[in-house]
């Protein structure tokens, strides 16, 4: 069979993998592919997956308290293809929303729509822990960014101009969103 233009096998999502070698290379592979491709993931290419390291393992341990919880996306050939990471607030105050960090997507299935895959699952996934009412992000300015996230329902809330340092003379806005899921 020919797949034309708009077929595509989706993503296998998982809420809360079992996190063994396997999965945990993945991620640091896809973080690493994601970063050298220029996507705004916390870090400047080039990068090493030793670089990446010590962050993943502050995003896995985060987990093994309970305080945030992984989406996996796995393509066809069951590589780690995406992910997010949904971090629930400790402030008293601001349970009733969640931080989505850490949203990737490989470079090699960009632009097939799973970057809007991802984020309706990690919806679908925050709909469905107790008493979650919305879904916070921040984006890195400049990359067209909060253009997307504004496509898939996220309304920007706020700006801090040039809260992100990229290089020395290339300062981005620190762009927040919201998507609300009541």
């Amino acid at each position: 069979m020919t797949l034309t233009y708009d077929q595509r096998t989706p993503l296998a999502f998982t809420l809360d993998p079992a996190v063994d070698p396997a999965l945990r290379d993945g991620i640091l592979d896809l973080w690493t592919d994601v970063s050298d491709a220029g996507g705004a993931v916390g870090f400047v290419p080039p990068v090493t997956r030793e670089a990446i390291r010590p962050e993943l393992v502050r995003h896995l341990v985060a987990m093994a308290e309970g305080r945030a919880r992984l989406l996996v996306g796995h393509d066809e050939e069951g590589r780690v293809a995406a992910t997010a990471f949904l971090t629930f607030n400790s402030h008293r105050l601001m349970t009733h929303w969640l931080w989505l960090y850490t949203v990737m997507v490989h470079p090699r299935h960009q632009g097939r729509g799973y970057g809007r895959d991802l984020l309706a699952a990690a919806a679908d996934a925050a709909r469905g822990f107790d008493g979650i009412e919305a879904i916070r992000l921040t984006c890195r300015g400049g990359l067209g960014l909060e253009r997307f996230y504004a496509s898939c329902g996220y309304k920007e809330v706020g700006r801090v101009p040039g809260a992100i340092r990229v290089a020395p003379d290339d300062h981005r806005d620190d762009v927040i969103m919201l998507l609300p899921l009541t």
